[in-house]
């Protein structure tokens, strides 16, 4: 559908590329044009922090805030004691709440970052949905809200139907967070006036559920807003790097690596994350796209930049920019670094981290290798290195790879063509 939007937010989000369904593309837009809408996205506590596959999510709410309107950010105290079946093969591990409450602490960290929590007319607010779940009536909540809602419709969303199709168990508890979760839409639209939902593509059916339940117990117009599930070029999926999350919080990734991950950008993702995940013009976010040859990694340096001072603040991000020049350019950490160069032919099925190891001489056999690995002394770009499993392929060595055997010893990885 080809859609022209009047307001702001919408035409950012389509121009961005941020936009894959909406439920009510010209309702929603002419709700942003009449005044300042509260939108709101869920986050479960499942981890200390968010990674990079959430930012998409986090930059919709920086962009709704920016345009004029009010950004909600839910934190899923309630429902991560359930946990979201969606597109899972399993499901998730229970948390205790003392567990549930340190995560949720960790995550609001991020937040602050990117949205402003003040008390102007579209200033954010953080809700946590324990507040209405925790004290719910079981017999109740069957009574006033389980009787909307078809067995024969959830079973039909996507999310359950590929969990069943492939014959993996589904737990009746998962079965219910479609339904918690379309409650706190309701919630927040009787509390808060909230009027749109966002999520990724794969939370379309709850989305759905929530805005149809609304319409039905309180009458109110709400909207549902999805953004696309990124994969990078070479199909993964976004957030995961080689050695593991890419986390949003210092204390569990450095700025550094952080930095490191955006300047391995694969060439062909640089304008479209530079869209995405800055706030650079977007005739600028394609002109650093379309460049190639060695003016690509000059692009994918602005592009780390400008990821990393959002994230982490403007001196974060010139502090990494200048410990990798240091590091990978002039030999960093004394003129004498050792640098292991490999062809391509060798890393044609992918080489083990453990291998590397040996072959830098940051141990003497394999063994030696994965102990150091096991004792978490060795790290990959200065994040740790906890799989002594990692196969690296040339898409990871595209750029230069450092590793380190503690605090003192440090060797390079390149790739020759």
């Amino acid at each position: 559908m080809t859609y022209h939007p009047k307001s702001d937010f919408l035409d950012v989000m389509m121009a961005r590329g941020f936009l894959a369904d909406c439920t009510d593309y010209q309702g929603l837009d002419e709700a942003l044009v009449a005044g300042v809408v509260p939108g709101y996205i869920g986050f479960d506590a499942t981890a200390p922090s968010l990674h990079v596959g959430s930012l998409i999510q986090i930059m919709t709410l920086r962009w709704l805030q920016k345009t004029g309107h009010q950004p909600i950010t839910l934190m899923g105290g309630g429902t991560t004691k359930v946990g979201d079946p969606s597109f899972r093969a399993e499901e998730r591990p229970l948390l205790t709440p003392d567990a549930i409450d340190a995560n949720i602490a960790g995550i609001q960290q991020v937040f602050a970052k990117y949205i402003d929590y003040g008390d102007g007319p579209n200033g954010a607010l953080m809700l946590n949905n324990a507040e209405w779940l925790d004290d719910l009536n079981y017999l109740d909540f069957l009574r006033d809200i389980g009787r909307h809602f078809s067995v024969n419709r959830m079973l039909s969303f996507e999310s359950v139907k590929s969990r069943l199709d492939r014959e993996q168990s589904l737990s009746f508890l998962e079965f219910n967070y479609m339904i918690l979760q379309a409650y706190d839409f309701l919630e927040l639209n009787r509390r808060y006036g909230c009027r749109v939902q966002f999520g990724g593509s794969d939370q379309w059916g709850n989305i759905v559920g929530g805005i149809d339940l609304t319409r039905r117990v309180l009458d109110s117009e709400i909207y549902g807003m999805t953004t696309p599930l990124l994969t990078t070029s070479d199909g993964k999926k976004m957030g995961k790097s080689a050695q593991g999350a890419v986390w949003l919080n210092a204390d569990m990734l450095s700025p550094y690596a952080f930095w490191q991950f955006w300047r391995n950008t694969a060439d062909a993702d640089v304008g479209r994350f530079a869209r995405l995940y800055t706030e650079l013009p977007v005739d600028e976010c394609d002109r650093l796209g379309a460049l190639g040859g060695a003016d690509i990694n000059a692009a994918k340096i602005v592009l780390a930049n400008e990821v990393t001072a959002l994230c982490h603040g403007r001196a974060a991000a010139e502090a990494a920019e200048a410990t990798a020049r240091e590091v990978f350019e002039k030999g960093g950490i004394g003129a004498d670094l050792p640098t292991l160069a490999l062809d391509r032919a060798e890393v044609a099925d992918g080489i083990s981290v453990v291998q590397l190891i040996v072959r830098t001489g940051l141990a003497k056999s394999g063994k030696e290798a994965k102990r150091l690995i096991a004792e978490n002394g060795a790290r990959l770009d200065d994040a740790p290195l906890t799989d002594a499993g990692l196969m690296l392929d040339a898409a990871a060595l595209a750029s230069p790879v450092k590793l380190s055997a503690g605090r003192k010893r440090h060797a390079l990885v390149t790739l020759t063509d």
